[in-house]
């Protein structure tokens, strides 16, 4: 490693440390690409972390793309586990809301989560794309969980990616443009597939629309109905798309609703319900049954 990209990762793994002391002893941070992301050649700047109004954490800035682990705690581990994408309009990722408190939310539930910190296209003066670095950091996150599945009591048939807003466009593309893996690859994570085996998509944007198929993974579909029609209409249409496809998908659409709701301690009324709905919804589709 480089002393430049070694500084990075260390910069890197103080800035999660930091974030991570109101998360929990259970938590690991995990450097996706350990010699250096493809197309962050020559970036040294260090993770931003600001506290907007209401004291969440912000995160943009970010070139060493990174896996926040919590593994299951006070309940049984059930063997699966989700990849989760904070949003955050591609310029920026929400931390709290749509990352710690999901991640807790699945480990009480006995599924193992890990938070992705991917590579920003639209922040200032980026130089990074969607489709071909932050899609690439989905991409290797999946296949990191897969490759050390075992290491984590996770089934390898059992690996979910879980996005909000910009982070559900991004679990979207994973979900439809996933990559076989490489058998003779140097590197061991790549010699496993990017498939993610479940998606959940909440209130997701949809510039870039999945390429749904009969090979799609099952999806589970949930906004408000007071989001922008883009997405509360364009995710009905994504629901259709899904069954005329054969795949099984799962759709909530809570009125009253506005976006970006997450999981925010002190909210109220139905959709504060909707994590208790996805769990349903992974027992149903055998996700959390004995491995």
């Amino acid at each position: 490693m480089s002393a430049s990209r070694g500084k990075r990762a260390r910069h890197c793994l103080v800035a999660g440390a930091l974030a991570l002391l109101a998360f929990g002893a259970h938590a690991e941070t995990l450097v996706l690409w350990p010699h250096g992301a493809p197309g962050s050649e020559g970036k040294t700047g260090s993770e931003a972390v600001r506290l907007s109004d209401k004291g969440d954490h912000v995160v943009s800035n970010i070139h060493v793309p990174t896996l926040i682990s919590a593994l299951p705690k006070g309940a049984p581990a059930t063997g699966a586990a989700v990849v989760v994408l904070p949003g955050g309009g591609h310029h920026e990722l929400w931390m709290d809301h749509e990352g710690y408190r999901v991640a807790d939310m699945f480990a009480a539930h006995g599924v193992a989560a890990f938070i992705l910190k991917y590579r920003l296209a639209q922040e200032p003066n980026s130089t990074y794309t969607i489709e071909g670095h932050s899609l690439a950091d989905v991409r290797r996150a999946l296949r990191t969980v897969r490759a050390r599945a075992a290491e984590w009591g996770i089934d390898p048939h059992r690996i979910g990616v879980m996005g909000f807003s910009a982070g559900g466009e991004l679990a979207a593309l994973a979900a439809s443009r996933f990559e076989d893996g490489k058998p003779d690859a140097a590197d061991p994570v790549e010699r496993v597939s990017s498939r993610p085996d479940f998606q959940v998509l909440v209130y997701p944007g949809l510039a870039r629309r999945p390429l749904i198929s009969a090979a799609s993974p099952p999806a589970f579909l949930l906004c408000g109905a007071k989001d922008s029609p883009a997405i509360s209409q364009g995710i009905a249409d994504l629901y259709l798309e899904f069954a005329r496809a054969g795949v099984p998908a799962e759709l909530h659409i809570y009125a009253g609703v506005g976006h970006g709701f997450g999981i925010r301690p002190g909210d109220k009324g139905p959709v504060t319900e909707w994590p208790l709905r996805l769990i349903d919804w992974m027992g149903a589709q055998g996700y959390l049954g004995p491995r």
